[in-house]
């Protein structure tokens, strides 16, 4: 059970403070993208997000977007904010998230993991040793089977904000 349990629980990315970060010795992030950074099958960039990315690069924190999403979005998206991307990165499976650390260029213990979902970005991050941050979904909208995972995930929710 410990292992959906996340390091931290927040409304959003914007919630996250760079400098307790930078202070728990991060110095990466592997982000989600879909309801983490944008909406599901949004494409827009908003400046809060702009702004957000902006911040974590003048901090000199690497980023990198790891989503279980196809090619083309995922892909469409990071080049856009100018970031690395890893698409269809079957989470929680730890091979993307190897993958995402030596992009980094750095170890388990300095990186974190954001993400919207306990089963995918939470676990995956948990089972590799990074610091996990789960924030609360952009929106209601999302894919059908992640829709079926939300109600376990209540349960988990339930205890971790009881804890809180």
């Amino acid at each position: 059970m410990k292992l959906l349990y996340p390091d931290l629980y927040l409304e959003s990315i914007f919630s996250i403070d760079f400098d307790k970060l930078s202070h728990n010795g991060i110095k990466g992030i592997i982000t989600d993208l879909d309801n983490t950074l944008i909406a599901w099958k949004d494409k827009r960039l908003t400046e809060q997000l702009e702004n957000w990315l902006r911040e974590a690069k003048k901090r000199n924190i690497k980023l990198i977007i790891v989503s279980n999403n196809k090619n083309s979005r995922v892909y469409n998206f990071a080049e856009k904010v100018g970031l690395p991307a890893i698409p269809n990165a079957n989470k929680p499976r730890r091979k993307s998230f190897q993958c995402a650390l030596n992009q980094l260029g750095l170890p388990p213990e300095e990186v974190a993991v954001i993400g919207d979902q306990v089963f995918t970005d939470v676990l995956g991050g948990n089972r590799m040793g990074m610091f996990t941050v789960l924030v609360v979904p952009i929106d209601d909208k999302e894919f059908l089977g992640t829709k079926v995972l939300r109600t376990a995930e209540r349960l988990i929710l339930r205890k971790i904000t009881k804890q809180s």
